[in-house]
């Protein structure tokens, strides 16, 4: 549970969807509020709104507002669902009333929200309990595409699950909030208004012919026969709609009933739209306050709600949501169109003071928990759910056959991304959604990377693959520094060093890189380039302390000494390297923790893969049993409990301590990567046929076999989404993730390639 104001949210970005002021409604009133309730209370969450307009010149909305859906044109939803995805937004809040979104009964909002890619909790102001066909299909759609529903009372509830089927547990019951006002006596503000000494009945709202105004001035004479200084405020300009189809003339009827009745001198009409601060002082100002609507299918009123958590003593018709509000003696209920009886209880109210204010304590205090504050801490609450519950949802359409049903069946090579984000100079480090970001320069640990990908290219006879390795490995010599004998890592768009040398990882995979070309290229030039910083680079490395530089080195080496394995200066390199990996796997492993360290961090089944390849071919079957242990023992903990399950790797947002909690996002590719390769090896080692499934089983996680069954890597592109968060992926597609999926696909590829080639030879 959050505190008060607490962001421990992951909720960063969260966008309210509905009308927004200063457009006149109620719906617009309430949007913003709770948008300004949620920013007031949770300072590091951003808040933004997407209001819909109901005319083409829009309104002078707030810096809040950032994107205006037009009411008419669905194809306006649509480009919100794509604003909404591009942006990073984490969670989507929609206020649902039929009549504000285009289409029949509103339903052009489920373009919007079938695209939308965050969770979603809608918050619903009509609820009905006898909809006709559309006005059903169109909420049970709505609730159905939602992750959460609010409801603003309990008759809400009950009409959800018995009406539109929606399950108990996907409903949540948040009072309509309000503003938080002192409890004062009405007399404090009533000469703003020119009405001192005065019993002051109040109506207020957006006028039309469904609020029941003239019930009112129907009771006012025999109200004034015995009050005499009794005045009828009515605050609020006509609603628009009705003002631009048919005008003034309910509010002209209403004038013309007040003097028929004699009573035009207790009637003040106050015809705008007032701000909250004015609305406060017209709230403050009333002795009672009356909510005389016809129409008993209302399941939510903003103004009943104002009303009666400032400790007004409030009459209403029962309609649905006063018959709540109102119980216990919070007010007062009298029959539709029955003037008499609305008189009498006005009467009663005046005469019996004591009554009255009893009612009004009554009143305020039950209006605490609905003050914008809590309701915000509430409505969060929520939020969190739909997030968490979102986490963990299992698609049922997700049935696709895993890779190893599906030999060969791999997603075709698409280059475009790792062109996007090559330059002149080398591998760009990030991206903005598929932009190269400039600002972010440069680092050696991609382009490195990059240069693994090319060399395996390369293998696969891909005819671009020298020009790219050319590229690639121009950089890492650049970014060797003969002076230190390490390599700098960070080098920004004006291709400054940030560095002089670079941390022990970065060291390592630079070494992998170099001994990838060494051990595979068939270019004499890139082996020769290569072969002079290998030479140079490799003796730092036994000055490191990471063990997963020891590991990338480790397999850098093994792809040297594939092709010059009588070096006798990298085989006494390696032999050290692996003596330190070994001794570490023996000093931390126990039954329940067979690992290297007491945490797991990052690239973990490099540290098992480096192993099994030292035991392999220096040879030692200590390293081999310890790779071969810690790799299966990692896999199990990497994987659901089911045979058939998928890939979850360590979460980078805390990792995984021994004895500690396990951080299950955000997930990497660099992880579904490092096991890939690690269990291909496995397989090469062992012949096992488990490794070839738990390879593909963590490739099939950058597809959308994983948590959130959404894919990572971008098909249109090329590119590979740069984690998964709880609720969504990351749709940055930066150097590491891409070159993660494209170094996993590529391995894969090529392991297919041997084993067909292997199955050939067999059978001729």
């Amino acid at each position: 549970m959050m505190e008060n104001g607490s962001t421990d949210s992951m909720l960063k970005r969260i966008a309210f969807i509905g009308n927004y002021l200063p457009r006149q409604c109620g719906i617009a009133t309430f949007t913003t509020d709770l948008c300004e309730a949620i920013a007031a209370e949770y300072s590091e969450t951003t808040c933004i709104a997407l209001p819909v307009n109901d005319n083409e010149s829009g309104y002078a909305y707030p810096a809040r507002v950032r994107f205006e859906l037009k009411e008419k044109d669905i194809d306006s939803y649509r480009r919100a669902a794509d604003f909404l995805n591009i942006n990073n937004v984490d969670l989507a809040c929609l206020q649902f009333e039929y009549g504000i979104f285009g289409g029949r009964t509103g339903s052009h909002i489920l373009a919007l929200l079938r695209e939308l890619r965050m969770p979603i909790v809608t918050t619903l102001h009509t609820i009905l309990r006898d909809p006709d066909p559309d006005q059903l299909r169109v909420l049970k759609a709505v609730a159905a595409l939602s992750d959460r529903v609010v409801v603003m009372s309990a008759r809400g509830v009950d009409f959800l699950q018995e009406v539109y089927h929606v399950p108990p547990e996907k409903i949540d019951f948040i009072p309509h909030g309000i503003p938080d006002v002192p409890f004062v006596d009405p007399s404090f503000h009533k000469d703003l208004f020119g009405v001192e000494g005065k019993f002051v009945l109040l109506s207020f709202g957006l006028l039309s012919a469904n609020k029941g105004i003239e019930t009112v001035i129907a009771a006012l004479p025999a109200i004034v026969a015995r009050y005499p200084h009794v005045v009828y405020i009515i605050l609020g300009a006509t609603h628009p709609h009705v003002l631009q189809h048919e005008g003034e003339t309910y509010r002209l009827s209403l004038q013309w009933l007040a003097q028929e009745q004699g009573v035009e001198g207790h009637v003040i009409f106050y015809n705008r739209f007032v701000s909250l601060e004015e609305l406060v002082q017209f709230i403050s100002a009333a002795d009672i306050y009356i909510t005389p609507y016809l129409n008993p299918a209302q399941i939510t009123s903003g103004t009943l709600a104002y009303t009666l958590g400032a400790g007004k003593a409030v009459i209403s018709t029962p309609y649905w949501y006063a018959q709540e509000m109102l119980a216990e003696e919070r007010g007062v209920l009298v029959p539709f169109f029955d003037s008499a009886a609305l008189a009498g209880q006005v009467l009663n109210l005046l005469e019996n003071e004591a009554q009255r204010h009893a009612m009004r304590k009554r009143a305020y205090l039950f209006g605490r928990a609905m003050i914008w504050p809590q309701v915000a801490q509430r409505y969060m609450e929520s939020f969190e759910r739909a997030r968490v519950e979102r986490r963990h949802l299992t698609s049922p359409g997700f049935t696709a056959k895993s890779l190893d049903k599906r030999l060969g069946d791999l997603p075709p090579l698409k280059l475009d991304h790792l062109y996007h984000m090559t330059d002149t100079t080398g591998m760009l480090q990030h991206a903005i959604f598929t932009v190269p970001n400039y600002c972010e320069g440069y680092a050696t640990d991609d382009n490195a990377r990059a240069l693994m990908v090319s060399v395996l290219l390369e293998a696969l006879g891909n005819k671009e693959a020298l020009a790219l390795a050319s590229r690639y490995l121009a950089f890492i010599w650049y970014a060797f520094n003969s002076e230190t004998k390490r390599f700098r890592n960070f080098m920004n768009y004006q291709r400054d060093w940030l560095e002089d040398s670079s941390p022990d990882d970065s060291h390592g995979r630079a070494l992998w890189a170099l001994g990838t070309v060494l051990g595979r290229s068939n270019s004499l030039a890139m082996q020769s380039m290569a072969g002079r910083v290998f030479e140079q680079a490799l003796p730092a490395i036994l000055d490191t302390t990471s063990p997963r530089a020891w590991a990338f080195a480790l397999i850098g080496i093994h792809e040297y000494l594939r092709r010059f394995d009588g070096d006798r200066r990298a085989g006494q390199v390696r032999e050290e390297l692996a003596g330190r990996l070994l001794a570490l796997y023996q000093r931390h492993r126990t039954d329940e923790w067979r690992w290297y360290e007491i945490g797991l961090t990052y690239c973990n089944a490099a540290l098992p893969q480096a192993m099994l390849l030292c035991g392999q071919w220096m040879p030692n079957n200590a390293m081999k049993e310890a790779g071969l242990e810690s790799l299966a023992w990692l896999t199990d903990l990497q994987h659901t409990d089911a045979d058939e399950g998928h890939f979850i790797p360590i979460g980078s947002n805390g990792f995984y301590q021994q004895g500690g909690e396990r951080a299950q996002f955000d997930q990497q590719p660099v992880e579904a990567q490092a096991m890939v390769s690690a269990c291909l090896e496995a397989y090469r080692s062992t012949g096992n046929i488990r490794w070839r499934k738990e390879a593909r089983r963590a490739f099939e996680w950058f597809l959308g076999r994983n948590d959130l069954n959404l894919p990572l890597y971008d098909p249109s592109t090329g590119g590979c989404r740069d984690g998964l968060h709880p609720d969504r992926p990351n749709e940055n597609q930066g150097a590491e993730s891409t070159l993660a999926f494209l170094q996993a696909l590529l391995e894969l590829r090529l392991s297919e390639h041997t084993l067909l080639l292997s199955e050939e030879e067999q059978s001729s």
